[in-house]
């Protein structure tokens, strides 16, 4: 369709980087509004009422992805989420990994994105670190230890669709939904925190329609994408320190916007303020969540945006177990700390 649009001067790619960056300051301004963060709805105090935010928003996320699919919009045939070889020990272990890891940093990556911009520098130096370890794990030295645990598979064939799945997609997307609608309902979330719940799910399937339909070229082709932080963030980190040598890209775009968003919103809402490590103790806690999100997350093949509220509405069976094993390994982590003879808790992530 790009073809069409009549730009002289930008290219597909280009392009791109304009609609991450405004995907991003959508995202941004809505997450800092809304402080949507999967951690916390797993084991924040008011976990309650924001899950209802969070399944809100991946109910709306499902059933609009799917819709877009349907009306020949999008396909994901060939997505890595529905590959019929299930990489099975890598999910699990890099989904365990990735959730011990955002616990023990107060917030899931996108969170820790958005708290950037609010002026945190506890986020600021785990997403440093986040982004170089999952960059040694996509290309670096973790890589050939990423390769050989990813070579343990389950061949699943269509199977690994749940749209290949005896009743089709809009069977399985009912039960997604009708599911996310139960625990929204049984939040006690107020209407308007649900409300930009509702808006942040309608940025998933307006990412996978913007970059493989409004922006599809097929003398210039570029990925399909949504919202996603692992991969991004590589992309963003190799793009700052080599940028006339690596051309942006979507994700750069993505994670420019988010923190900008997040940014703007903080400022007009006066809650910018600047804030770091109390103990080093503290500090090395965060660095090893940092660590364990950045090698878990590419193992999983996503974190809680990516794999989660991106990834379910593929239908892909390896994005419910990744979210899956996230939610295993956050519970897991928070469960230890809470029993630990020093009586660690963790705070919510402000």
């Amino acid at each position: 369709m790009f073809e069409s649009l009549g730009f002289e001067t930008l290219t597909p790619q280009q392009a791109a980087v304009w609609f991450g960056l405004g995907l991003g300051l959508l995202f941004g301004v809505l997450a800092q509004l809304s402080a949507f963060c999967f951690r916390r709805a797993l084991v924040g105090e008011d976990r309650r009422q924001a899950a209802g935010v969070w399944f809100a928003a991946l109910a709306v996320a499902v059933a609009g992805t799917q819709a877009a699919q349907a009306a020949g919009w999008i396909s994901f045939a060939d997505h890595r989420y529905l590959a019929g070889d299930l990489p099975v020990a890598a999910i699990l272990l890099g989904g365990l990994m990735f959730g011990a890891g955002m616990v023990l940093t107060r917030g899931c990556v996108s969170r820790l994105m958005v708290l950037t911009g609010t002026g945190n520098l506890r986020a600021l130096l785990v997403l440093a670190v986040f982004a170089v370890v999952a960059h040694a794990a996509l290309k670096g030295v973790l890589a050939p230890l990423r390769v050989a645990i990813g070579g343990l598979t389950v061949s699943l064939g269509e199977a690994a669709a749940l749209s290949n799945w005896v009743g089709g997609p809009w069977v399985w997307t009912a039960v997604i939904v009708a599911f996310a609608a139960l625990i929204v309902a049984r939040s006690g979330a107020k209407p308007g925190m649900l409300a930009l719940g509702v808006l942040i799910g309608l940025l998933v399937p307006l990412g996978w329609v913007g970059t493989g339909f409004v922006l599809f070229d097929e003398f210039d082709p570029i990925a399909m994408e949504s919202l996603s932080f692992i991969s991004p963030s590589s992309e963003a980190l190799f793009w700052t320190i080599a940028s006339s040598a690596v051309p942006a890209g979507f994700g750069t775009g993505l994670i420019g916007g988010v923190l900008s968003g997040a940014l703007i919103a903080a400022l007009a809402s006066g809650r910018f303020q600047w804030q770091s490590f109390e103990s080093p103790r503290q500090t090395g806690r965060y660095l090893a969540g940092a660590a364990l999100m950045g090698a878990g997350g590419v193992l999983a093949g996503g974190c809680t945006i990516g794999a989660g509220l991106a990834g379910v509405p593929t239908l892909g069976l390896s994005a419910i177990l990744a979210l899956g094993a996230i939610a295993a390994g956050g519970l897991s982590m928070n469960a230890l700390l809470a029993r630990s003879p020093s009586g660690v808790r963790l705070a919510p992530a402000e």
